[in-house]
């Protein structure tokens, strides 16, 4: 039995309230049995909903952008369950098996390195006095994830359990970390810029901002080369001091 569009979009909608039920105990379980639940009774008798509603009530836990991914392919099993009445072993599986691995790729990508990206080249336009500066961020931040859910949820339907491929195939692991360097780049960026307005309102040489940019420079490619976060730590804030007494020093001089 296929669902008809109309159900499908009624779930979709509903995972947009995701961890509106969010406990430590299941996580996000209770939200994605909501969701599913107008599929649920569309597939199942009133008698055999109740046995199969108590399957859906248990611990899960994903990125919330990609559960839409995990919904569709779980739609497309239960509509071939309804038929054969032997998959619940397999529904459970794959919801234990791709929930983890969604989660992790779903944290680095979306908050890890997309909403830094986004919010650093929306403050170049706060930078520039512009208003909606906020709504370049809200704009930026949220046409991915918005893809995403509903890319990932009709290619989950149409895919069934292959729809993991997608992920091989796209390397999101591999985007995730390239979209983090570039929001670095953006942040460095922003902070070059930003101390450039500060000497040109001060009226001092627009080289001396070059300086700022030697130890960002130099931070970054001991990450690079796997320098701890405790080092990098320390190195900066030597580094901040350093600059600090510099910048006191300009400006006693300055004003004599």
């Amino acid at each position: 039995m296929a669902l008809l569009t109309r159900t499908r979009i009624h779930v979709w909608f509903r995972l947009l309230f995701l961890q509106g039920s969010w406990n430590f105990e299941r996580l996000q379980g209770l939200g994605f049995f909501f969701a599913m639940l107008p599929a649920l009774k569309k597939l199942y008798p009133r008698e055999q909903l109740a046995k199969v509603a108590k399957e859906y009530t248990g611990y899960f836990n994903t990125h919330p952008y990609l559960a839409p991914l995990v919904a569709g392919v779980v739609l497309k099993m239960e509509e071939e369950r309804a038929v054969k009445q032997n998959q619940n072993a397999e529904i459970d599986e794959f919801k234990e098996m791709v929930a983890a691995p969604y989660a992790a790729i779903g944290d680095a990508l979306f908050w890890g390195g997309l909403r830094p990206l986004a919010a650093g080249i929306s403050l170049f336009f706060a930078a520039k006095g512009l208003l909606w500066a906020p709504l370049v961020f809200l704009l930026l931040y949220n046409i991915v994830p918005l893809t995403f859910r509903v890319s990932g949820f009709v290619r989950g339907y149409r895919q069934g359990i292959h729809s993991v491929e997608f992920f091989q195939r796209r390397r999101l692991p591999d985007w995730a970390i390239h979209t983090k360097e570039a929001a670095v780049v953006v942040l460095g960026g922003l902070s070059a810029f930003l101390v450039f307005q500060h000497l040109q309102r001060e009226e001092l040489v627009s080289w001396i901002g070059l300086l700022t940019l030697l130890p960002m420079i130099l931070l970054g490619l001991l990450a690079r080369k796997g320098v701890s976060t405790l080092l990098l730590t320390l190195i900066s804030s030597i580094v901040i001091i350093l600059l600090s007494l510099f910048w006191a020093d300009v400006t006693h001089l300055i004003a004599i």
